[in-house]
């Protein structure tokens, strides 16, 4: 007697670390384009680190009082050697570590870039989630207010190359550690007045990093917060010439700006420069991008002393609102389905779609979903539905006479056409030209073209 076959139960992902599925991509690739090509005409060159870093890097980089290293990090202890792991949170410190490991300021400043995913045990929410995708630049080597504007007017760049609106810019100076120092003081002397007012993460932060008190989201401290003494008060003279010099440039370039005092940013290494973008349209998760300079950091990670500015944005944030604006793209089908029926006809196919594809053109071959050959009724709904320009088309006749056939799908009004075989990528092209040259005509005078004019 056999046993009943047990039934497989189906995997799912992990909740927050979602597939990006081939009607997604779409976007996906259009915004990665834009973005590497924004990046090369700043001359940013790209950086590749790897996922999992050692934990000390993240704990002595951003910092162990942080809502990251506290509560947000995927660590764990290799098997093998017992080494603390975690999978990255963020990319600056993993950039600069390889910088230092690298000695790539060894011969001047370097403006680089990063794109990948990033790991953070959080809550999954609209624009968040716990594997989500950051791209970020960093530039090492540049002290002045100038490497600060430029990475921001690059934002506000990429919002124009992507049709966005609507993203504002804030800015704060956190001065430097002195300054900082005083405004601490202060600031916990401030706070101390409210304490049975303080919520449990503001008196846990109170005498750790109380400048994190000033972005509680909590709305019972927002009047406390509001009246705190403010950092820019503290600010000595070069701190506030660099702050200054910032607003210069970004105002002669008419970039739009709001000095916030509140803003703080979510990692210890800033100094000096902090910003942010911010749009309402997705809900409470606003920002969509933020950095600052951090020139703490490279000393604090074991290299010599030296200056750093960058950003980061979310990735699925900026696609959201893509999608919330209508600048999804279209997806785009190939140039060619090539349609064939018995096994002459099939092996021809093989040889010209690849002549084709040797011409620079996208094909799809038609390939049997369950060994049996379709008909050609059922292969050009196929080739219909893949949103292919032209079908090519071979049968026994085809074989038989040394030709093919080749059909518009977008066109219906045009007719079917036989060509020779070696004629067949010179005719295809000139036709595609032809149709593209029609359609650019179409929209400046408004007229249909006569069918007849547009192939050759």
């Amino acid at each position: 007697m056999t046993e009943p076959k047990r039934k497989v139960e189906k995997l799912v992902g992990v909740k927050g670390m979602n597939d990006i599925l081939p009607q997604d991509a779409v976007l996906w690739e259009s915004f990665e384009n834009t973005v590497k090509s924004l990046l090369r005409a700043y001359g940013y060159q790209n950086i590749r680190t790897p996922i999992v870093e050692p934990t000390e890097l993240f704990t002595r980089g951003i910092g162990e009082v942080t809502d990251i290293v506290e509560k947000e990090m995927y660590s764990f202890t290799d098997a093998l050697n017992g080494q603390a792991l975690t999978m990255r949170p963020e990319s600056t410190a993993g950039v600069v570590r390889a910088v230092l490991e690298h000695n790539l300021l060894y011969d001047g400043p370097k403006r680089l870039w990063y794109i990948g995913p990033m790991f953070r045990h959080e809550k999954p929410q609209r624009g968040r989630y716990r594997q989500f995708h950051q791209v970020g630049v960093e530039a090492l080597g540049f002290a002045g207010p100038d490497a600060d504007a430029e990475i921001i007017m690059m934002c506000q760049r990429l919002w124009d190359d992507l049709g966005l609106s609507g993203i504002r810019l804030e800015l704060n100076s956190l001065g430097q550690p002195e300054e900082r120092a005083a405004h601490r003081a202060e600031l916990i002397k401030y706070l101390e007045g409210f304490m049975e007012l303080l919520d449990e993460d503001a008196k846990r932060r109170l005498y750790t990093n109380p400048l994190r008190v000033l972005d509680t989201k909590n709305p019972a401290l927002q009047e406390i917060v509001t009246n705190a003494p403010k950092l820019l008060d503290f600010l000595g003279p070069e701190s506030l010439a660099h702050f200054e010099g910032l607003q210069s440039i970004l105002k002669s370039n008419n970039i739009p700006f709001k000095i916030n005092p509140r803003l703080v940013r979510g990692m210890d290494y800033y100094n000096l420069t902090v910003f942010e973008w911010i749009t309402d349209k997705l809900g409470s998760q606003g920002t969509v991008a933020g950095g600052g300079r951090y020139d703490p950091l490279i000393e604090q990670l074991g290299g010599k002393p030296n200056t750093a500015c960058g950003w980061g944005m979310g990735i699925e944030r900026i696609l959201e609102l893509m999608k919330e604006e209508g600048l999804a793209p279209e997806v785009e089908g190939c140039d060619v389905y090539m349609v064939h029926q018995g096994d002459e006809a099939r092996a021809q196919a093989f040889v010209l779609a690849e002549r084709l594809r040797d011409a620079g053109l996208d094909v799809i071959l038609h390939c049997s979903a369950d060994g049996a050959s379709a008909s050609f009724k059922a292969q050009m709904k196929r080739a219909d539905s893949s949103g292919a320009a032209y079908a090519v088309i071979i049968g026994a006749d085809e074989v038989a006479n040394g030709t093919a056939s080749f059909k518009p799908l977008r066109n219906m009004a045009l007719p079917q056409q036989s060509v020779a075989v070696d004629h067949l990528t010179e005719r295809l092209i000139d036709a595609m030209v032809a149709s593209a040259e029609a359609d650019d005509a179409d929209e400046d005078t408004g007229g249909t073209p006569n069918p007849s004019d547009t192939i050759h």
